[in-house]
């Protein structure tokens, strides 16, 4: 019995690929585009405009406080109610880098919020304008606060990116319950299911370590 479910899940691997690629595909592209409108977002709402940053604010607690299930059906199935009409695979990166994004912006505000005040006020003693007080004093400081939860947030990414198996789309959980289908034996499938989801996380993983270490090592505080 168990030789034949694995000659079984054996045939079943060029579906596998196809799902773990699928879900790699998702995650770098929900990775890059939410960090990019994260990153803005975040600077945005420090700009110092109260009305810009209400209206982030507002949005961002919108997106953190709803169901992500909710938010992907949303963008799916509503939208073109209203005349955008997407497919799926369009549908699950616009739901993924939103929601990426709004979680990337509240680590960024966090992060921004440490930086001591002090190194600001020189900065602006010294003449700098805003983006350069920003680019040259405050995020490299903030880079430090920033990147931990930063890279929890992407590996919490790929494992929200199975959501879009809601929807149709062919991703490394869709593949799980198609396999199981034919492979009876839940345990076993889903247990390979996760590894296929492991080995996406771990690079994150390690890129984290080390890109931590590196700014740990080569950055002090911005003397002026």
């Amino acid at each position: 019995m168990i030789w034949q479910q694995l000659e079984s899940l054996y045939g079943s691997y060029p579906l596998a690929l196809r799902g773990l690629g699928m879900t790699a595909l998702l995650s770098l592209i929900a990775l890059a585009g939410g960090t990019l409108i994260g990153f803005g977002l975040g600077i945005l709402r420090t700009a110092g405009n109260r009305v810009l940053a209400g209206i982030i604010g507002a949005w961002v607690d919108l997106i953190r406080g709803t169901p992500f299930l909710v938010q992907i059906f949303i963008v799916f199935f509503i939208l073109p109610e209203l005349g955008l009409e997407l497919d799926a695979f369009s549908a699950g990166i616009v739901a993924l880098v939103n929601l990426n994004a709004c979680f990337i912006c509240e680590i960024v505000v966090a992060g921004i919020d440490s930086v001591p005040k002090g190194q600001v006020e020189a900065a602006l003693a010294s003449g700098l304008a805003r983006w350069q007080r920003m680019r040259l004093v405050v995020l490299p400081q903030a880079m430090r606060v920033v990147l931990p939860p930063l890279v929890g947030q992407y590996v919490l990414l790929v494992k929200d990116s199975s959501v879009v198996s809601a929807i149709g789309l062919t991703d490394l959980t869709r593949v799980g319950w198609l396999v199981v289908q034919r492979v009876p034996n839940g345990l076993l499938v889903f247990f390979l299911v996760g590894v296929g989801y492991f080995i996406v996380c771990y690079p994150l993983i390690l890129l984290a370590r080390r890109l931590e270490a590196r700014l740990g090592a080569g950055q002090g505080e911005v003397q002026l």
